[in-house]
């Protein structure tokens, strides 16, 4: 049945787009809909239009994205050269690989702001966003203007504004594995001077992996969030306010079992299946309010950004992933983050132009995270270790003479984190005929101090070899307490020179260079880990502890060259971006196992790195209703200098960043001419990333994948029906590979699936 409704599907669309191109292209008066989206610039330190920046940049039209239903970035994240943001884990799990940068824990390489407003913390990149009018993709570093975790780019999110679209707009999605979606969002305008919104989403699906442990879809999600926006517009004066409120309740962590390669820990009856016994969940709930004033005072204009975030998430996991009771995670945070922005710059189009502003934040963090062992990560990790390597005359084993205490180790970890950091930044432009240089300057100072607390208390027993002895039990008490602290100081300078090939300025050249910076900080899921070797030092086994080391990590400083160009022609028919890039990387930031029985992750600066690589876009209208995009990726991203338990990795390539990415789609628009459909759209697409290599000795990868989508849209004048299928192959490629304890996971992508989408306009 699947088999043959996929089939089906692809016939449909593929008959349908050769079939009308030449009657449609005879059509004389059609709405063709799908022009390229024209870029729009809303943005408080962007220029007017960035097809006349020197930066590589992507920009989705409000259009394109609700043809694709695209609700949050992470959906069109294939159709931006070189981005990859794969959906795996969780939504805690908000990765972001551009260029050969990027890391699954901790800091971000990409900035992301929603309607001028900068997201704290990257948990909250996989957000659920309604009413999307325009997403656009910067690539490179924005250090200058945006500064901290913005070496691989920005993302910038804008919402429909209530002083352009009045009305209610009402959607409804259904598909594979009861995934619904409904929304509602009402855009009000009272006179020329004041408008507000309202919406509303709630989300839901079944899940699409299942736990052979119990039986039970582990990936099943219910979401929803609230969002207000108001704008106030009088002469000079802009006001915009918007609050919005997210919630999210999930399983995740889907991760198949693939086997080990040490013999002895292989489990043949396990490969091939997602089967461990203690639930894995995430939830969250966040609030963010922002506040943009902006006044023309003439000659130059001041805008001020004040935002307030508040997130609170809790995340439970079993962490060997294992059908065994090894050891659990579950973290919980709660997060409040206060920004100001002061944006002054001029308004004259003469010669020089400038951009000034000071920015300051700061973030306070409660985290606790305990990671409890059960009686076989007990045994296993900790007792057989030592027992192995112990210099005692003896055994050990776990809790009293009678058994007590033996079912469950808690170590316990609680963190207060204090992040501050203020910075200055200026940016000067000359326009000399077609040629315009710029160059800029950004000041940053970040400190980053946390209390760290943790503590343990249990006992074990010593049971020595002579029988005359009697065993002793040996009570442990563990509390460890200190406040870590970090000072940064970052000089990010950036120069840009470009040049207008026609008078139009449609078509031009561009050479920049700049300096990137990721902040550094601390490792919080180290500290069980500093635990465990406290504890083993007791029982007489020789461990490191340094906390600094095992825990502290280093910034990641980039340095960037890059070779671009934007081209059209004059009646817009057709659009191409193409760029060239060079990255030296110093202390890149990567995530590792420490070793083999080792509990936690940690983040360690891997010496030098270096990347180049080329992207180009290009939107071709074939005829009047026929419209081909497409964009290519190459990245080549390599080790210079690493070395990691004594192996050195130079030369390898750095894990987890696609070496190619691609998207190609097709759109026809078949008019009609009856009373209710005015149009038909039907679009094809291919995207597709790869190889993309899982560790830095580069022994396991996925190579290069690609995944077919359509769909058929029916649009009348104030609605639309969409019928869509993705992966329509049901291609079998993985999005995430990991080992930890020796045992090898992967998490597969989706295979197939569709459904249908209804979309309502009430003016």
């Amino acid at each position: 049945m699947i088999k043959s409704l996929r089939k089906y599907l692809l016939w449909v669309a593929f008959v349908a787009v050769a079939g009308v191109a030449q009657a449609s292209d005879n059509e004389a008066k059609v709405d063709t809909l799908i022009a390229v989206d024209r870029v729009q610039i809303t943005a408080i330190k962007q220029g007017s239009e960035l097809r006349r920046e020197a930066v590589a940049a992507s920009v989705l039209g409000g259009r394109t994205l609700e043809m694709r239903g695209v609700s949050a970035v992470k959906d069109v994240m294939t159709d931006i050269p070189n981005l990859f943001m794969p959906d795996y884990g969780s939504r805690t799990t908000s990765s972001i690989y551009v260029r050969g940068m990027g890391t699954r824990i901790d800091q971000p390489v990409v900035g992301m702001n929603v309607d001028n407003v900068p997201l704290a913390d990257k948990n909250l990149y996989d957000t659920e966003l309604p009413d999307i009018e325009r997403i656009e993709f910067l690539r490179g570093p924005q250090a200058t203007l945006y500064g901290r975790n913005t070496m691989g780019g920005v993302i910038n999110v804008y919402t429909l504004s209530p002083l352009t679209y009045q009305g209610v707009r009402l959607r409804a999605d259904y598909g594979s594995r009861n995934a619904l979606r409904v929304a509602a969002s009402s855009y009000n305008k009272i006179g020329d001077r004041f408008g507000f919104s309202v919406s509303g989403q709630y989300a839901h699906h079944d899940g699409y992996w299942r736990n052979s442990y119990n039986n039970s879809l582990c990936d099943k999600e219910n979401s929803g969030n609230f969002r207000t926006k108001f704008q106030y517009r009088k002469g000079a004066l802009s006001i915009d306010n918007t609050l919005a409120f997210s919630k999210v309740e999930q399983g995740g962590y889907p991760y198949e079992y693939i086997g080990s390669p040490n013999p002895e820990k292989h489990r043949e009856e396990l490969v091939g299946k997602i089967c461990y016994n203690e639930p894995c969940t995430y939830s969250r709930i966040a609030v963010n309010d922002g506040l943009s004033v902006r006044y023309d005072f003439g000659k130059f204009s001041l805008a001020s950004i004040t935002s307030y975030q508040y997130m609170n998430d809790k995340m439970h996991i079993d962490n060997d992933f294992l059908p065994e009771y090894y050891f659990t995670l579950e973290q919980r945070k709660q997060q409040h983050h206060i920004a100001e922005d002061f944006v002054l710059r001029s308004n004259e189009k003469g010669v020089y132009r400038w951009l000034a502003g000071v920015y300051g934040f700061f973030k306070r963090e409660q985290m606790q995270a305990p990671v409890t062992f059960g009686q076989t990560g007990i045994q296993r990790l900790i007792i057989d270790n030592i027992n192995a390597n112990s210099p005692y005359d003896g055994a050990y084993r776990w809790g009293d003479a009678e058994g007590n205490g033996a079912d469950e180790l808690l170590l316990d970890s609680r963190f207060t984190t204090h992040n501050s950091g203020v910075a200055a930044y200026h940016r000067s432009e000359v326009h000399l005929g077609r040629w315009r240089l710029a160059l800029g300057l950004r000041v940053d100072y970040e400190l980053v101090q946390m209390l760290y607390h943790t503590t343990t208390t249990t006992c074990y027993t010593a049971v020595p070899n002579n029988p005359d002895l009697t065993p002793t039990v040996v009570p442990v008490n563990i509390s460890n307490s200190e406040v870590l602290s970090r000072g940064f100081l970052e000089f990010l300078p950036s120069f840009s020179a470009s040049v207008d090939l026609d008078s139009a300025g449609r078509n031009m050249l561009y050479f920049s260079a700049s300096k990137g910076y990721k902040a550094g900080g601390f490792n919080t899921q180290m500290f069980s880990e500093v635990l465990q070797r406290q504890l083993k030092q007791t029982m007489g086994l020789t461990q490191e502890i340094d906390v600094d080391k095992l825990c502290a990590y280093d910034p990641e400083h980039s340095y960037n060259l890059e070779l671009g160009g934007h081209f059209g022609t004059n009646d817009g028919s057709f659009t191409a971006d193409a760029s060239l890039f060079y990255i030296e990387c110093v202390d890149q930031q990567l995530t590792i196992f420490p070793d083999e029985n080792s509990t936690g992750r940690m983040m360690t600066n891997a010496g030098r790195t270096r990347s180049f690589g080329a992207e180009i876009s290009a939107t071709a209208r074939l005829a009047k209703t026929l419209v081909l995009s497409g964009s290519y990726g190459y990245t080549n991203a390599k080790f210079r200098e690493f070395k990691s338990g004594g192996v050195n990795y130079a030369g390898n390539f750095i894990p987890y960043a696609p070496k190619n990415s691609l998207s190609l789609r097709l759109m026809q628009t078949v008019p009609f001419r009856t009373q209710w459909i005015d149009r038909m759209v039907l679009s094809v697409g291919v995207t597709g990333a790869g190889r993309i290599y899982w560790n830095e000795a580069n022994d396991v990868s996925q190579p290069l994948y690609a995944l077919l989508e359509g769909s058929v849209r029916f649009e009348g004048k104030r609605w639309a029906v969409d019928v869509w299928c993705k992966n329509a192959t049901s291609t079998r490629y993985s999005l995430f590979y990991f080992e930890s304890m020796g045992n090898r996971f992967v998490q597969r992508g989706r295979p197939m699936t569709g459904g249908l989408r209804v979309m309502i306009n009430i003016l």
